[in-house]
């Protein structure tokens, strides 16, 4: 008999040798009375779907929609019902999960002779969809070698999953049946199609919004939020790896074994470079605009999004427009740390907006657009402290202001100030490479491994305290930041094509620090196999002026 101790409560039971997962749950579900339906668990930390079956002691901690992998197996199930029903309907079609939008998922669909996409055919497959829940058809995993693997999706023209199989290294590889239809995931799915209750399929701009639950209720769609700007900021990346023939993992891999990831390199820093200076040129424009022209540019984005080095970039091809940019972060404004708000739990709130003297920040501003010279503070971060130090500035004829940091686009900090002398840039990393056409990259996994090279690396956190860190830093980004970001001028997206194989080198060994008897192993455990998809690249050829620098060092900035 084994010993299963259930993490959820605390209580050890014993169960035979082969017991599922979901027998497990039956066992402890009246005690537990989880006030969500249960969709996967955590076997020893790590991510498993319900029907896995268990042969030596483990710890079990079962989960339900509003924890990371759990909504992550109910989205991924949800996709395949997707694509089943794309399948029964069109045979012949393609689906593309391409990314999140809306708070849900963006869909292209391409019909067999690319024949357009109807507000019917949308109906059509959300009733197969509902069909297929209803019969509770449920989801096969099959585990076998590679080579049999490729077979299969070689079999059905799945050209995405042969290249992205084919140079993973692995000797064995999962995929799914869902009735005849086969796919691969990257990670568990719910036992069956009938655990899918809440969802939505709606047509959105040229393809489909696949809608999913609220994270913190999962018993309710997640409320849908019109986001034209980002929507075009995908369609452009999405428009270059079009170009660049570069849309999932296999297609970097082949590049990178094909000799050509220089050239990759070198490609995606240009293409960001061109952007910049586009941006810099618009701004330039409006400065000499006779009607309001721009003197204060405003620049905000989610952590690891690479504000800093943009901000930088963008000064230097505001010089060369002949502006004189003065440039200062929020930071600089924070109220002393004593005086910070705090968390429910009594951690200090420095995301929030009241951690800002935004007052004395604007004041400040309308100072300095006056002509006035100004004394500014500097924020010692070792003391907690706000430092009068002397340093003192004024706007001369050809000067534009600068302002960074995450509440830059936030109304109350320029409120008395009319919006149009301001331009606003959101700047983050919006990843467009996907694993397969069905595997997309969260681009919050981009930020995060970002963030944890960057934090190891300067000695400030380790891997285990980043991934802690990680779900508070999320919340306050829907709080204080993603709101205000469709009210951004332009929008520059910092993600390269190539980034997952650069940074795979520096996040394997830091990732393989966070112990496997701690809750962190979880989003360790899935990164570093997520990742471990990509051909590692070096970074030898990384410019130092590059983004990619402030989170993997050797930047030839000063921040």
């Amino acid at each position: 008999m084994l010993q299963i101790r259930c993490k959820n409560n605390n209580i050890t039971k014993s169960f035979p040798e082969g017991t599922s997962l979901l027998e497990v749950y039956q066992e402890f579900a009246d005690e537990l009375k989880m006030p969500y339906p249960v969709v996967s668990a955590k076997v020893n930390n790590v991510s498993q779907g319900l029907k896995f079956r268990l042969y030596q002691n483990r710890d079990v901690e079962f989960l339900d929609a509003r924890v990371g992998s759990g909504h992550r197996a109910y989205v991924r199930s949800l996709c395949f019902i997707l694509y089943k029903a794309t399948q029964d309907l069109f045979p012949g079609s393609k689906l593309f999960i391409e990314h999140t939008i809306s708070r849900g998922y963006y869909c292209n669909f391409k019909k067999k002779g690319n024949m357009p996409l109807t507000d019917d055919d949308v109906t059509k497959m959300r009733n197969r969809m509902q069909e297929i829940i209803d019969l509770d058809m449920p989801f096969r995993r099959n585990e076998a070698t590679t080579e049999e693997a490729l077979r299969v999706f070689s079999e059905r023209g799945f050209s995405d999953k042969v290249k992205l199989l084919e140079t993973s290294g692995q000797i064995y590889s999962d995929y799914y049946m869902l009735g005849d239809t086969a796919d691969f995931y990257f990670g568990p799915l719910v036992p069956s199609a009938g655990y899918i209750k809440v969802w939505g399929l709606e047509p959105y701009y040229d393809g489909m919004l696949l809608r999913v639950p609220d994270w913190n209720n999962p018993t309710i769609l997640a409320e849908k939020v019109d986001m034209p700007k980002t929507y075009s900021m995908f369609a452009e990346k999405t428009r270059w790896d079009i170009i660049m023939r570069l849309s999932n993992a296999g297609d970097v891999n082949k590049s990178v074994l094909n000799g050509h990831a220089s050239e990759l390199i070198q490609v995606s820093e240009a293409l960001q470079e061109k952007k910049i200076v586009q941006i810099a040129e618009e701004i330039d424009r409006r400065y000499h605009s006779e009607e309001n022209p721009v003197k204060l540019v405003l620049i905000t984005g989610p952590s690891s999004s690479g504000k800093t080095t943009f901000c930088k970039r963008l000064s230097i091809q505001l010089l060369a427009c002949g502006l004189r940019p003065l440039s200062f972060s929020t930071d600089d404004y924070f109220v002393n740390r004593l005086d910070t708000p705090k968390l429910p739990n009594g951690d200090y709130d420095f995301d929030n907006i009241e951690t800002v003297d935004y007052h004395l920040l604007e004041d400040h501003l309308l100072r300095l657009m006056n002509g006035e010279r100004v004394e500014v503070p500097e924020y010692n971060f070792t003391t907690g402290k706000r430092e009068w130090n002397g340093k003192k500035l004024k706007l001369t004829n050809d000067s534009v202001l600068i302002i960074e940091g995450i509440h830059a686009l936030n109304p109350l900090l320029t409120k008395e100030i009319e919006d149009s002398v301001k331009f606003r840039i959101y700047i983050s990393a919006l990843t467009s490479i996907s694993l397969d056409d069905h595997n997309w990259i969260p681009v919050r996994d981009n930020r995060l491994l970002r963030r944890i090279i960057r934090d190891y690396n300067k000695g400030a956190f380790t891997a285990r305290e980043t991934i802690s860190q990680w779900k508070n830093v999320c919340d306050a980004e829907d709080k204080w930041i993603f709101p205000f970001q469709e009210s951004a001028d332009v929008m520059f997206n910092s993600a390269l094509n190539i980034e997952f194989a650069v940074l795979r080198p520096h996040a394997e060994i830091i990732l393989s620090t966070v112990p496997k008897n701690c809750p962190e192993y979880s989003e360790a455990h899935r990164l570093l196999k997520f990742i471990r998809h990509f051909i590692p690249v070096s970074d030898k050829e990384i410019p130092p002026t590059s983004i990619m620098r402030e989170f993997v060092g050797g930047s030839s900035f000063k921040y």
